[in-house]
Formats: structure tokens, sequence, C-alpha cells
């Protein structure tokens, strides 16, 4: 019979941690981002939430007390995060916008009034693009590098039009839980180690999950329901096990754990406090690397040249290409 107490195999990404994979041979990174969305979303879900003062200010405490208190919190700890931000909340809070920027925090494009960009066809979204960039750009002097989708689906051929703009990271997908290049559609001279095909700037991307995010497990407001079909509140000690769960995790097999927090949601009296006892977690490794998205794709890409074949993000591009 087989020795069923023997330990299991390691799977791919287990054994992979024995290589070095960021600076210094620590044993993971971690990007702490927070999208300033305020009461963007609700409008743009319902543009008849114009009209609903109670509801908007779901969404607009994010903006009177959010986000202040999310910057003290990061400067208490020393720990530099990555915003995203809409280009109309650059217009409507610039004081906001330039506070965040003098912490030191990385400014990041999330559209410019939160679009569904499943809405859009690939010159719509690229209209946004630049007038999301063009208004970051009047505030903080510097057009954003990096790019989170604010909702819906890109278009075929968005993340290339992304780089030839000057962008150089997504964080806007899930299929994978550490960076890798888009691969690009357009042709030109052979990057790296993958089909051959490709720019000689292409996107990375920093993957996303739902269970490093405040907003599905917090973000509640019931007159009119948003989303359709929210769950109730849950439990701050439950969340804060699961973003703990995960990091273990992530930091075990050697990864990229990118949480994302809103101001409105975790910018909160209560749910500030797990958002430091989960920092102070985070800090108690000192093999842990807590960067900037733009730091972490600046050194994905000083470290890597394209993806192995064999990758999803090659391999799902394959086969849209075969069925077009």
């Amino acid at each position: 019979m087989p020795d069923t107490t023997a330990a299991p195999a390691p799977g791919p990404a287990e054994a992979a941690v024995e290589s070095p994979r960021w600076p210094r041979g620590i044993r993971c990174a971690v990007v702490v981002s927070v999208d300033f969305d305020a009461e963007l979303p609700l409008l743009a879900a319902d543009p008849t939430t114009a009209q609903r003062v109670k509801t908007l200010s779901v969404g607009r405490y994010g903006a009177t007390r959010g986000v202040d208190r999310l910057l003290a919190e990061f400067q208490s700890q020393g720990v530099t995060t990555t915003w995203c931000v809409p280009g109309r909340n650059a217009e409507r809070y610039p004081h906001l916008i330039r506070a965040i920027a003098g912490h030191g925090h990385e400014i990041a494009h999330h559209g410019h009034a939160h679009e569904d960009f499943s809405r859009l066809g690939l010159a719509g979204q690229l209209e946004v693009a630049d007038r999301g960039s063009e208004a970051i750009a009047d505030v903080t002097g510097e057009r954003p590098r990096g790019f989170r989708i604010p909702a819906g689906e890109w278009a075929a051929g968005f993340p290339d039009a992304l780089a030839d703009r000057g962008f150089i990271w997504s964080s806007s997908l899930h299929g994978d839980d550490l960076p890798h290049f888009h691969p690009a559609r357009t042709a030109g001279p052979r990057v790296g180690t993958g089909t051959g095909r490709g720019t000689a700037r292409r996107l990375i991307e920093i993957p996303v999950h739902h269970e490093l995010h405040d907003h599905p497990y917090f973000f509640f407001n019931l007159d009119p329901a948003f989303p359709v079909g929210q769950s109730r509140i849950a439990s701050y000690r439950e969340v804060l096990g699961n973003w703990t769960t995960e990091f273990d995790a992530y930091r075990r097999f050697g990864l990229c754990y990118t949480l994302r927090l809103q101001p409105e949601v975790t910018g909160t009296p209560g749910r500030i406090g797990i958002v430091r006892e989960l920092l102070r977690h985070i800090r108690s490794h000192d093999d842990v690397w807590i960067a900037t998205a733009g730091e972490v794709a600046d050194w994905w890409r000083s470290r890597n040249t394209g993806n192995a074949p064999g990758h999803p993000a090659e391999v799902f591009d394959r086969c849209a290409r075969e069925l077009a």
C-alpha cells in the first residue's frame, strides 16, 4: 500500500519558491493598494443616484474621513502604498490627491468617472484613459504609470494601447498570483521566451483577488441596494482572519500579495483597526518586501523578459486568436 503519511509532492508554485524571485532574496512581495472611488461607482451604476443625497453620502465618506484615516495609518507604520484614482476625483478633491502624493504614495489611473468599460468600445476606453491621465497630471504634475480597470471588461488591444501611452503596469485581472506580461497583439520585435510576438514594451499585470478586497465584505447600501443581492456586513474578525491566512500562504509560496482597500469601506473608526493588525502581522516578518505596484512592476521587468510559453496568459491569448 502507498505511504499515505508522506508529505505531498510540492506543486509548481511551491517548488518555484526555492528560486530567488524578489529583491535581496526575500520571500514574498506585498502591495497595499487603495481605490479612491468615493461616490463615483454609485453614480456610474445608476445616474439617478445624483438626486439621492443619503445614498451618495455612503461613498462620499471616503473623501470626508476615510482618506485621512488611511494616510495616518500608513504613515504610522511606515508603509508606502499605491492609490488608484479616477480622474474626476483628482478634479474634485485635488487637496486629497496632493496629500496622498505628498506622503510618497504612488498615484495610478482608475478610469475617469469609474466607467463600466463593457459599455465602451476601444476608442471610448482610450478616451477615458487619456482624460483620466490628464486630470491626474494636472494635479500631481506627473502622468500615471499604472492602471486599474474601474468596472467591466476592456476591449482587445487595450493593454497594448496603454503600453504605447507609457503605462508600465495594470492591476486588474485575477488569473495568477505572480506578476506577468500581457501578451501583445501587435507585430513587433521578438521579446522574451513567450510566443515570439510582441512590442518592445509590454504591460505587466499585477493580479488582484476578490478575497483580498474589502468591498465584497463590507460595502453596504440599503436604499437602493447596491450592489443588487448584497450580503450583510461581514465580521471584522473573520475578514482579518481571511486576509492573514492568505498572507501566510502567499509568503509560504513566495507570491505577490495585493491588498485592495477603499477609504469609504475600511477608513472607518472600527475597520481601520483590522488594517492596522494586518499590517503589523505582515511587518513582523523580515523577509517580506512591501512595495508599490510600480516598484514591483519595475523589478519584474528587470528580471524577466517574457512569460513562459505555457503561462495561462499566453495559452488564453493563443486560444482567443484561434477562435477569432
